[in-house]
């Protein structure tokens, strides 16, 4: 992750030592990979980072998810991120259309300054039932909500701490900002249509859709410098799961994102598993495989069902021309999510067409 944080000529903060080389290796190398936003490996484990419109897109009433990663522990003081959503939808009218709401919170920590970011965003979507043939879905949401960024000023470095013969915390650092924290207000919107593939099996589906994200570019300074703006980003996002037999599916995912000058490019695939007495209804699911975040990691995924719970871990293993550094290990991830039905007359649970992925 890059962000756009400025300081000035004098200041070092101590976390960019070693990542400053990480960094500017992977810009001087390449042009993908580290885009300003925080990722997640298990992108499709964190639904409405991708895209708001992929709210309630999933086979029941209410879906909860956490995921947690560590970064470049290999490196230097890792970076940690924790993502917690939950969204649930319901019928409204006659037509088949469904609305969804939801909350996406997000928590960032890098390195030893402890440059911190945490956000709290609500969503909304609205689903349009387009045919009730293939369960034809054009879905809208909408995220924005509070972002809130800072770091330990006590624990950086700069020019100034030098006093001629070595190191001197006793000395002022010489910047000129006042706060060491800031706040801002940040939305997102997307659009996203998803259908069934065939009307004789419902099971198999697919989506795709792209997002706006950071569409009002919101003041991104500690300085409070009025020309420093975080930068807008697009990601198009795309799925389809498709059944092999009565016991297993495939699904395949991927994500391509552009912040500014950076890009990133991620995708792979599922091999699933079902297993128990109850096909229609297994007690456990078992799913493996990989994916790739071009020019940067190869991550093998395993994830396993036990209804309504879902656990997974994913570890980055490091490809890039930074393998060298960190001896091919990237950060590991884990994640948890349920997802259930309500006890009520109009549950999706009794609707044969609703949308879900």
């Amino acid at each position: 992750r890059l962000y756009q944080y400025p300081i000035s000529q004098t200041m070092r903060i101590r976390i960019y030592i070693p990542l400053c080389f990480l960094f500017g290796f992977f810009i001087a190398t390449q042009n993908t990979a580290q885009a300003q936003d925080v990722h997640f490996s298990q992108f499709f484990e964190a639904p409405l980072l991708r895209n708001p419109s992929l709210a309630g897109l999933f086979q029941g009433d209410v879906r909860i998810q956490g995921v947690y990663r560590s970064q470049w522990a290999s490196v230097s003081t890792p970076y940690e991120t924790g993502s917690f959503n939950f969204d649930f939808k319901k019928p409204i009218g006659n037509g088949g259309d469904f609305i969804s709401t939801g909350l996406q919170m997000l928590y960032d920590k890098a390195g030893s300054a402890a440059l911190t970011t945490l956000s709290a965003m609500p969503a909304f979507n609205y689903h349009k039932a387009l045919s009730g043939d293939k369960s034809k879905y054009l879905s809208l949401g909408f995220m924005g909500g509070l972002v809130q960024r800072r770091f330990d000023r006590s624990k950086i470095t700069t020019n100034n701490h030098y006093d001629g013969n070595g190191y001197n915390p006793s000395l002022p650092d010489g910047e000129t900002f006042t706060n060491s924290n800031y706040s801002y207000l940040d939305g997102s919107v997307g659009i996203s249509y998803s259908s069934s593939i065939n009307e004789d099996r419902p099971n198999d589906n697919y989506f795709v859709g792209v997002a706006y994200h950071h569409f009002n570019k919101p003041k991104n300074s500690f300085y409070k410098n009025p020309d420093v703006e975080l930068q807008s980003k697009i990601v198009f996002s795309g799925g389809v799961k498709f059944t092999l037999n009565e016991t297993s599916f495939f699904t395949i995912q991927a994500d391509y994102s552009k912040q500014g000058s950076y890009t990133e490019l991620i995708g792979g695939a599922l091999y699933s598993y079902k297993m128990g007495e109850d096909i229609d209804n297994p007690k456990y699911t078992l799913h493996l495989g990989g994916f790739v975040r071009a020019k940067d990691a190869f991550i093998p995924v395993v994830k396993i069902d036990y209804h309504p719970l879902s656990f997974s871990f994913s570890y980055d293993a490091n490809v890039s021309q930074l393998r060298t550094a960190s001896q091919g290990r990237g950060g590991m991830e884990l994640s948890i999510s349920y997802i259930g039905f309500f006890d009520r007359d109009n549950s999706s649970k009794y609707v044969p067409l609703c949308p879900k992925f």
